[in-house]
Parts: structure tokens; C-alpha cells; sequence
């Protein structure tokens, strides 16, 4: 997505916060954009609002632009979360952690009243998975064998690297991305990965986006989850 798409779909999203709230704020370069312009327009309109960042480097550009940052466990709601997303489909079920902070945005997300994501509408698929893997975070002990398990569950696994070394989350953990190709049922696939021993969380969201602002030529267009069956 373009600069001029990214800031469009960022800052529409800011329609759904007000003064006084606890904002989720995403990690990704779409996001960050949300966050610059939530600060300008708090310092505007007198806003008191409160971050809660999903990663370092969210904390900083928060900081950057003047937004007071709490924890989660300094606060009993978090009104609405800001975030981006990798892969989406018609049922707003989501594949997130490209950027490497899936734990933290997972945890945010589920204690958020509200999670409004922001994307290219390029990341709109029918199917999750056949382009994008599903980040995994896994816990450095053992982590061969916490790998070779998630192979069990039919997928090409592959240790994150940063240089020649393993990329490590904020939390000091491994990545794996596990491609799996095209995935009927997320939610299922969700529940199995995270049973694997080792696995801290994976980057599947399922059930979780209120809606989605998806940026492409002709604006920014809203879209809102398809019906589930009972």
C-alpha cells in the first residue's frame, strides 16, 4: 500500500475513537500512521485519551507524538484497538505477526470492546493462507521439536531469522511461519496450533475484527463481518 492509501485507512479509523478512551494501538507501518495522527488530533481537541502499545516500537512513536501509555493491567477495558492485518477474509478472520508482535496484538485485541483494523485492500483474500504463512511465536526451549510438531500438522516450517541469527520477539521469543496453503477453518487450525507444546501464541485471529477499513483506489471502503452460523 502506498503512503497516501496507508494514512487514508489510518485515519479513518480515528472515527471510532473519542475523548477519554483506552486506545489499542497496532504495530505495522499502517498503524503508525493512526497513532501520529491520534496525537495531533488529541493535542487539538483536548483530548484525554491512553495507549496501550502492542510492541517497542509502537511505545515510541506514541511517546514520539505525546500519547500517555498504559499497561493492560492498569486498566479494566480497553475501549477500541487500532491494527493492521496481513491476509483477510469475507469473515473479517485474520492472519497477523509479519511484523513479529502477534502475542501482544492477540492479547489486546481480545480485551478490546471494539477492534477496528486498517489495510490495503490488496490484503482482502477469499481464503486465508495461500500467500501468506501464519506466524507462529514459539518459546526458545526446545524449540526444534516445538517445530517439528507444527510440521506434524501439515505445514512447511521455518525459523525466523534476522541476519544469521533467530529474530526474536519483544517478549525474547522465536518465530516460526508455518505455511500451511489455503485454510477452510481458521478457528480449528487456531485451537490445534496453539496446543502444539512451545507455542506461545499464533498469529491466526479468528472471530476477533468489528471491522475493517480496507484503503484502495476509490477510497477507503468499510467493511463489517459476514453472518456466522450458529
Amino acid at each position: 500500500m502506498g503512503d497516501e492509501r496507508k494514512r487514508a485507512a489510518a485515519e479513518a479509523s480515528l472515527a471510532y475513537v473519542g475523548d477519554g478512551m483506552t486506545v489499542g494501538l497496532g504495530t505495522g507501518s499502517t498503524t503508525a500512521f493512526a497513532v501520529r495522527k491520534l496525537g495531533e488530533v488529541a493535542r487539538e481537541r483536548g483530548w484525554r485519551i491512553r495507549g496501550v502499545a502492542t510492541s517497542l516500537a509502537t511505545e515510541a512513536v506514541a511517546r514520539e507524538v505525546g500519547i500517555p501509555l498504559v499497561t493492560l493491567e492498569d486498566v479494566d477495558t480497553v475501549d477500541v484497538a487500532i491494527d493492521g492485518a496481513d491476509e483477510v477474509d469475507p469473515r473479517l478472520d485474520m492472519i497477523k505477526g509479519a511484523g513479529g508482535a502477534l502475542f501482544r496484538e492477540k492479547v489486546v485485541a481480545r480485551s478490546a470492546a471494539k477492534l477496528v483494523i486498517v489495510v490495503d485492500d490488496a490484503k482482502l483474500v477469499p481464503q486465508l493462507g495461500a500467500r501468506m504463512p501464519v506466524p507462529v511465536e514459539v518459546h526458545p526451549f526446545g524449540w526444534r521439536h516445538t517445530k517439528q510438531a507444527l510440521e506434524s500438522l501439515y505445514c512447511t516450517a521455518v525459523l525466523r531469522t534476522s541476519g544469521v541469527v533467530p529474530y526474536r520477539t519483544d517478549n525474547g521469543n522465536y518465530v516460526v511461519d508455518c505455511k500451511f496453503g489455503p485454510i477452510p477453518k481458521p478457528d480449528k487450525l487456531e485451537r490445534e496450533v496453539n496446543n502444539v507444546p512451545g507455542v506461545i501464541e499464533n498469529g491466526l485471529f479468528v472471530g476477533l475484527a468489528d471491522v475493517v477499513l480496507a484503503a484502495g483506489p476509490d477510497g477507503v471502503r468499510t467493511i463489517t463481518a459476514e453472518p456466522r452460523a450458529a
